[in-house]
């Protein structure tokens, strides 16, 4: 079966009236349009107006998500972007992505199903779990989700069983990426000495291997981790040359990115690392190169808000307990601090823009009963009253996708709004 990949998405062929339409549909609601990005705090509080009962709610800012991809593609113009659903499966912010030529890495069952229900070509999804179960296998067999990665003797075994068809990358370690913010090398990834065993075995099976994939780890800090992975990336397609396999064509780059200055860098070390290590692959149909980026493209579109619904005063400390927390929202910004800003929203301080308010050293405690559940410990914030609200920025990645329903408390449903915002100049 032939493998056939989405082309290269260019910013000409989507407009911003698209997006919308898309997010909007899946919505059911307007999207407030062309907000100078300075003004989303005047949104928020038209939100909470509206609400009966305080409850937390993000806000996606669609402007925000159209600037990345512009980004992806200006920096990136040979690379496709195939977003990590788990990092996000707001059903708008999808359907956005679809728009804007996004194809999509899934690692379920229902993650493809999910992307399937927005009308999206099984073409433009890979299934980049390396370990599956065999009935999720079969249904990416049943839907033609014909891409898949594989790093184990088993997994090949599994995958002649309940997806012959089915064309594979292979998954190669790497095994430098003490810099990322979480190392997957340890779970995921052949080791070189293994690369010639499974390549031989996928053969034997009659499997199609169609090139190789790899993963820096999440947050990658440094750009020439990429550059040692490309290079082993060439050693295996090398390998496979020696083995006398089919030609191999596809360059998994996976994710690691972030919406930073270090993007840039990484961009050009990735573009000049396939231009050194795989410059005899001239032309598109000769290399494929996919990346499996989540942040990038989820963490800055969204925004958090999230109501006070308590406060203890013990001298000049100050604790607040929140509407969402580490079983919610929180999930991986309570240890991953990086990202985690805030924005005090005082609707009960008359004149606070007037006047000087006094800031008081703080802990911003979650809804539930678990003495774990501290969202910010030692923070200077203003003093806060009940039913004032604080809004979280950057939230976007690994956030929603993780929320529970621990102690009763369903904030794994928080809901979305959406915007689309302009740049201030």
């Amino acid at each position: 079966m032939a493998l056939i990949l989405p082309s290269i998405p260019s910013i000409t062929t989507f407009s911003t009236l698209q997006v919308k339409l898309a997010a909007s549909k899946v919505k059911g609601e307007h999207v407030p349009t062309d907000i100078p990005r300075h003004q989303l705090t005047a949104l928020i509080r038209s939100i909470i107006n509206k609400h009966d009962e305080p409850q937390p709610f993000y806000v996606l800012d669609l402007g925000v998500l159209v600037s990345l991809m512009q980004k992806w593609n200006r920096c990136l113009p040979n690379v496709l972007p195939f977003f990590a659903v788990k990092c996000n499966p707001e059903p708008a912010f999808i359907a956005a992505l679809a728009t804007l030529g996004a194809s999509f890495d899934c690692a379920s069952k229902l993650e493809i199903e999910a992307i399937l229900s927005h009308g999206v070509s099984p073409s433009r999804i890979v299934y980049a779990n390396p370990c599956k179960g065999e009935n999720h296998l079969r249904h990416a067999a049943g839907v033609g989700v014909n891409l898949a990665t594989f790093d184990s003797i088993d997994e090949l075994n599994k995958i002649k069983k309940c997806h012959p068809k089915c064309s594979l990358l292979l998954r190669i370690a790497v095994l430098n990426d003490a810099s990322s913010w979480r190392s997957f090398g340890t779970k995921f990834g052949a080791m070189s000495e293994e690369v010639a065993p499974l390549l031989g075995h996928a053969h034997k099976l009659g499997l199609r291997v169609v090139g190789v994939s790899f993963h820096v780890g999440s947050k990658a800090a440094e750009s020439q981790v990429y550059s040692g992975a490309i290079a082993a990336a060439r050693a295996a397609f090398d390998v496979a040359d020696e083995l006398k396999l089919p030609k191999m064509h596809v360059l998994d780059i996976g994710g690691g990115f972030k919406a930073n200055p270090l993007f840039d860098e990484i961009a050009e070390t990735l573009n000049d690392a396939i231009k050194e290590h795989f410059g005899d692959h001239q032309s598109e149909s000769d290399l494929v190169v996919m990346a499996e980026p989540g942040r990038f493209f989820a963490e800055t579109a969204f925004t958090l808000v999230a109501n006070v619904m308590g406060k203890r005063v013990r001298g000049e400390k100050r604790d607040y307990w929140i509407t969402d927390g580490i079983y919610g929202s929180f999930n991986l910004p309570a240890f991953d601090k990086s990202c985690l800003t805030v924005s005090p929203l005082l609707l009960h301080t008359p004149d606070h823009h007037h006047h000087p308010v006094a800031i008081y050293s703080s802990t911003v405690f979650g809804p539930t009963c678990d003495s774990l559940d501290t969202v910010m410990a030692d923070c200077k914030l203003p003093e806060l009253k009940l039913n004032d609200y604080l809004v979280f920025h950057n939230m976007g990645a690994y956030t929603s996708s993780a929320g529970t329903n621990f102690n009763g408390l369903c904030i794994s449903a928080i809901p979305t709004y959406l915007a689309f915002t302009i740049a201030d100049n």
